[in-house]
């Protein structure tokens, strides 16, 4: 099993920064991607940003060229960079955890609001 602990989220102006941070704990050996996804009220999931063991990212088209994910192999964290957020970024974000075993891990979720 593997335990995620978000941290960071909270309200910030548009154009402020944000950082979110993600710890994983239990078998953090066996966890191979890991990444960001969002939810707002009466809508699914979605990714938003998500980083492979080797440092292989993806974002969405929404995020990208504003978010930047990052992640400590050694430490078994990720964290998600909010730069010049938006208004429609405001939402529930969670950490995800992809396994070898093909295991989805999903932690407790952090608001997010962004308002002026």
């Amino acid at each position: 099993q593997v335990q995620l602990v978000e941290s960071g989220g909270g309200v910030v102006q548009p154009g402020e920064s944000l950082r979110l941070s993600c710890a994983a704990t239990g078998k953090i050996d066996s966890i191979n991607g890991m990444g960001w996804y969002r939810q707002t009220p009466g809508n699914q999931r979605e990714l938003v940003a998500a980083i492979t063991t080797s440092g292989r990212t993806h974002y969405s088209d929404d995020v990208r060229g504003r978010f930047t994910i990052s992640r400590d192999n050694t430490k078994a964290s990720v964290h998600l960079d909010m730069n010049s957020p938006k208004q429609e970024d405001t939402a529930v974000y969670y950490c995800n955890a992809y396994t070898d075993y093909e295991e989805d891990y999903w932690g407790q979720g952090t608001q997010v609001t962004v308002s002026s």
